[in-house]
């Protein structure tokens, strides 16, 4: 290696080049940064990824100074550097793109150099200065790209998935904040776009937070699945070579103890090594949290349509003027933006599910996909639950006349009575009103169908939205 002021000079199996001098990553993690640029979308765009890095060679370098196959010396200044990256710092050196040819290779080796360079000074070298500490040789000591970087995706998706759950319940207490407001406002049920049953605008938000609680309960139960299958030890193709024999059960204890996860060894590492199916499992449950969001979030710009012709039953918070052309117009921006995150999302779910499908014998070289697409998913669902959340939940308002007004027009009211005056009755009254434009309450109290007294009593909203015992 030989430096200058600007720049030093690194070598690899291609041969030389000159490296900013500045920078911690190495000449296998410029050459990547040069080759694969794609999305745009680099490591330290998930900064929980590339702290699960950190915590694997945390793991690794702890293992080999153990077993006595790596210099306290050596110990020290790796770790060091690895907690240095753990707490945020050196973020901006991982700039290989998410989206890479060579299984991970170059995610790995960038960790491996920024890790090696950091260690190299606080041991008083300079960067590239490798003789001392090597990427390779020490800091990648008894690993394979094929172990590391999928146990490092496993360790940084339950990072990420903290934070998701974490808005999802969020966005739950808002629902059920706005349920209790709206309980007491009756409102009608919507059946295939047509008139139901009654229902109170509480029961139609509540149902949306049960909705949401279910997704991030199951998501919970998903995510330590990640964690129970780790192929760290399992180096190349998963039989262990070129670590020692005892080298596996301390490196995933110490990951244990770095990450505080309970990380457990796959039973059949060759097996753990090539198969996907976790990361699958995981997607589909972002896949359906996605669904049911969009589901929401139509459902909402329908309650809101209008203001003055369509159902008008919700206010949605205005956040912006919604035209150019039309003075006046506000749209429903938040709900938009919410579904076209769980299109991506669903869009993510199906690239990971060839990603997956398409990898050969004893390893997957597409993972750098499978990755990519499941932090990018729960990132984006996240992003997405904080903004309808605060920027739209949070401020909804319910038009009570609007929704009472709409109960006592709407022709399904007439279920309520049919236990009482008989299905023939009740469907010869619902056409009378639809042909007349009449309500149905007028209509069965000017043919005398019920007494005043059980009619009142049956029409009580507390006794139109919940089951009942026949009278």
């Amino acid at each position: 290696m030989s430096t200058s002021s600007l720049s030093r000079t690194e070598k690899d199996l291609l041969g030389k080049r000159e490296i900013p001098a500045d920078t911690y990553y190495g000449v296998q993690t410029l050459r990547a940064a040069e080759n694969f640029n794609l999305t745009g979308i680099t490591l330290a765009n998930f900064p929980k990824f590339v702290a699960a890095l950190a915590m694997v060679k945390h793991a690794a370098a702890s293992a080999n100074n153990k077993l006595g196959c790596l210099s306290d010396e050596k110990f020290q200044a790796i770790t060091n550097a690895c907690n240095r990256i753990i707490n945020g710092e050196y973020l901006d050196q991982f700039v290989v793109d998410m989206i890479q040819g060579g299984a991970g290779t170059s995610t790995n080796m960038n960790a491996n150099e920024v890790i090696a360079n950091v260690a190299l000074e606080s041991m008083g070298h300079q960067k590239g200065e490798y003789q001392h500490l090597h990427p390779n040789n020490d800091v990648n000591m008894a690993q394979s790209t094929n172990d590391a970087y999928p146990t490092a995706i496993r360790v940084g998706l339950l990072l990420s998935v903290e934070r998701l759950t974490q808005s999802l319940d969020q966005l739950v207490a808002s629902f059920n904040s706005k349920a209790d407001a709206f309980d007491g406002i009756l409102k009608m049920g919507r059946t295939q776009m047509q008139d139901a049953v009654p229902m109170t605008v509480g029961q139609e938000f509540r149902a949306f937070a049960n909705n949401i609680a279910e997704d991030a309960r199951r998501i919970r139960q998903q995510a330590p699945e990640l964690l129970e299958a780790v192929n760290l030890g399992g180096t190349a193709i998963g039989t262990g070579i070129n670590a020692d024999p005892d080298y596996q059960m301390l490196a995933v204890k110490f990951l244990a103890d770095v990450s505080g996860f309970d990380i457990k060894a796959a039973p059949d590492l060759i097996e753990a090594t090539s198969d996907m199916g976790d990361f699958v499992s995981l997607s589909g449950e972002l896949k359906r949290t996605a669904v049911k969001l969009s589901k929401i979030s139509n459902d909402l710009r329908l309650l809101s349509s209008g203001p003055r012709t369509g159902i008008g039953e919700i206010n949605l918070p205005a956040r912006q003027p919604g035209s150019s052309i039309m003075p006046g117009k506000v749209n429903p921006v938040i709900p938009e933006a919410v579904s076209q995150v769980a299109f991506e999302v669903i869009g993510n779910d199906l690239a990971l599910t060839f990603a997956a499908e398409a990898g050969q014998l004893q390893l997957n070289a597409m993972e750098p996909l499978v990755a990519y697409k499941l932090f990018s998913s729960i990132e984006m669902l996240a992003r997405a639950a904080d903004m309808m959340r605060t920027l739209c939940i949070d401020d909804i308002t319910a038009n009570q006349e609007r929704c009472e007004t709409l109960v006592k027009q709407s022709i399904g009211l007439i279920t309520a009575l049919n236990p009482y005056i008989g299905y023939e009755n009740s469907t010869r009254i619902a056409k009378h009103a639809l042909d007349s434009g009449r309500g149905v309450l007028e209509l069965v109290q000017e043919e005398q169908l019920l007494a005043e007294d059980v009619l009142s009593d049956v029409m009580r909203p507390e006794n139109m939205i919940a089951p009942r015992k026949a009278q």
